[in-house]
Formats: C-alpha cells, structure tokens, sequence
C-alpha cells in the first residue's frame, strides 16, 4: 500500500461525535506537517459533518483537494433517528427542547405515508444553526446572539426516505439525498407533517457517491498511517 499526500490522495474518515470537520482537517494537516517536516499542506474537507454526527468525511490533501467542489456534489446516504413530539432551535440535540407537541394521533402508516412525502424534489430552509453565510457570517453566529435572520430556502432532492424501525417517539430512518440537504430541516419538516414536532436525535452519514463508511478508519488510525509512511517530496 502506497501513498503520496503531496501528489494527492482522499483520505476517507469515519468522523466521531464532538469533532467538527474542520477539527479533523486541522489533526490530519498537523499530523502531515509534523510527520513529514512540511511548513504548508493542502489539506480540505469535501462535505461537512456536524459535531453531533458520526460517519464518513472524505478528507483530501495535496493536489486531491481539486476534487472537492466534485465529491461534494455527489449524492450522499443518512441512517439515523429522528424524536418525534418535540422540537429544538437547531433541529437536533445541541439545544434544549423548547417546545413539545401531541402524539397521541401518529401510528406507523401515518409515519410511514408522510416519509413518502418527502421523496422527489422538496424545497427546505437550512437551520439557523448552520455555517451557511448571511452578509459575511455564518448563521449560527447570529443563532446564538439571538438575532433574527432570514435564511433563504432552496431546492434538494430525496431520492429514497425509508423508515427503518420505529421505537416511539424514536423513528429510525435511511435518506439519500442530493447535495446541500439538511436531514435537521427533514426533521423538522417530518415532525410537521405528522402534526407534532420533531427533531434529529442521532446522524450518521455512511455513503458519498461510490465511497463507504465500510472502508473509513477513525481519525487516530489514520494519523498513525501518516506516522508510518514515508513521503518521498522529490516525486
């Protein structure tokens, strides 16, 4: 097994809860930098995961970080849970409940008849707990000074939204979807549909085109893969 990180290579990482993208592209470039005595190295990430999600971040470094923009446009598959009867100002779990919501009328055809719903091509608004840019700063900067803002909804397409166990209030589910889906806003969206509330209690990306979470390794394993290879910097 060969690698050259100058040359280019897209390093697939099996992202864990607490870590940003970002965290992970910072660890694999010092990693790069310590272990191979390098000032500067390309070093991106193509697709964001949130800290709460796990699962596969494709990390590409040296002159792989052209594809990105490419890899970034694939489609991407989702399993996770959703908890129906609630909502969160950021559509998931890292802010409080504040609000709740009748369920006494949802059974698993309605769950699974509103599930259908959602497949094709829907229009969604993104999280005001997202990076997404308003006038130079990240949405998620005015989240939480409290300020009002008006993100602007945009088009995504579902390909597929199974429902793959139901352990009421949690909905176990399987998304594949376009680029620039946000599964908190079908969270959301969901617990709406089924006239209650809803938000994103756990994610897990395990799909990004034709790569797999199957073949990622966490981010330490990774790092000791740097550690033991040595990069020839003339090539």
């Amino acid at each position: 097994m060969s690698f050259d990180f100058v040359k280019g290579e897209v390093l697939l990482i099996d992202k864990e809860v607490g870590w940003t993208s970002f965290d992970a592209v910072k660890s694999i470039r010092g990693s790069l930098q310590k272990t191979h005595n390098v000032k500067r190295f390309k070093v991106g990430h193509a697709g964001t995961l949130d800290p709460l999600a796990t699962g596969l971040l494709l990390i590409c470094t040296g002159k792989a970080t052209k594809t990105i923009d490419n890899l970034q446009a694939q489609h991407k598959v989702y399993t996770g849970s959703f908890f129906i009867g609630a909502t969160t100002p950021s559509f998931d779990k890292e802010t409080e409940v504040d609000n709740t919501f009748p369920t006494e009328h949802i059974n698993e055809a309605l769950i699974k008849e509103m599930a259908l719903s959602f497949e094709g091509e829907i229009e969604q608004t993104p999280p005001i707990y997202s990076a997404i840019k308003i006038d130079g700063k990240r949405a998620y900067e005015y989240a939480r000074k409290q300020e009002t803002v008006e993100i602007k909804s945009r088009k995504v397409h579902i390909f597929y939204f199974n429902i793959t166990k139901i352990e009421f209030p949690e909905v176990y589910f399987e998304i594949k979807c376009s680029k620039g889906t946000y599964i908190r806003s079908i969270a959301r969206d969901f617990g709406l549909s089924l006239n209650s509330g809803g938000y994103l209690s756990a994610l897990r990306r395990t799909k990004i085109g034709d790569y797999s979470v199957d073949d990622a390794l966490k981010i330490d394993a990774v790092k000791e893969l740097i550690h033991s290879i040595k990069m020839d910097h003339n090539k």
